[in-house]
């Protein structure tokens, strides 16, 4: 696998990622004093590029599976689109809530969040290394075998619950109850995610169904 292409594509991708994100926030916030914003930029780059090289030198093609993310399933399309405008409304509420003071979230809260957010990478960063079929995308790949250790002991879904702690603390960090309740509706489309994708496994990866009868909970322990 050419490692150096890879590089290049992870990082068009990222800093495309970046540039939108920054418009997205310091645009409605009319400035680019916002400190929330550049805590939040900081807080995901030096993890996400940390990880990316540890992928990059440790396990290329999950790297570029990751990249590679084009879903198929029509109720995943569905899901993505949702989460896709509940980041654009969440991200411009967050600049214009800055903008004009609507709900102030007291320093103590953000950092409180701040402390979870990169709880909820580490959390993302260790399902990584557990689990080399992770794919951004529903789907069951060529000789996939279920991984049942680690995180997996605990929830079927450890990336999922990883996400949910993410982008729950993400609106705090930014300073905004406001983007905050937009983001609630992240763990209905989760619910969502996960019930069709478990249909996807159990009909299509072998020894999936006798998985979910091992571990009861798929994305919080002792709830759900």
């Amino acid at each position: 696998m050419d490692r150096k292409n890879l590089a290049k594509r992870g990082a068009v991708k990222v800093i495309a990622a970046f540039i939108l994100m920054a418009l997205l926030l310091f645009l409605p916030a009319g400035t680019l004093h916002y400190g929330g914003g550049w805590l939040f930029l900081g807080l995901l780059g030096i993890p996400m590029l940390i990880l990316g090289a540890f992928l990059l030198w440790k396990d290329p093609a999950l790297l570029e599976k990751r990249l590679n993310a084009k879903e198929g399933e029509r109720d995943q399309k569905r899901v993505i689109g949702l989460s896709a405008l509940m980041f654009l409304a969440g991200f411009i509420l967050a600049g214009l809530d800055f903008r004009f003071g609507w709900l102030p979230v007291p320093r103590w809260l953000t950092v409180t969040a701040a402390v979870l957010f990169l709880i909820g990478y580490a959390l993302y960063a260790e399902v990584m290394r557990e689990n080399s079929y992770l794919s951004r995308t529903v789907e069951v790949q060529a000789e996939q075998k279920v991984v049942d250790t680690g995180l997996y002991g605990i929830v079927r879904h450890p990336m999922y619950a990883a996400t949910l702690l993410l982008f729950l603390s993400m609106p705090l960090v930014l300073g905004s109850f406001v983007s905050f309740f937009v983001f609630l509706i992240y763990p209905v489309l989760i619910v969502l995610r996960i019930r069709n994708e478990e249909k996807v496994l159990a009909a299509g990866l072998k020894g999936y169904p006798e998985y979910m009868q091992r571990v009861k909970h798929r994305l919080i322990p002792f709830v759900w």
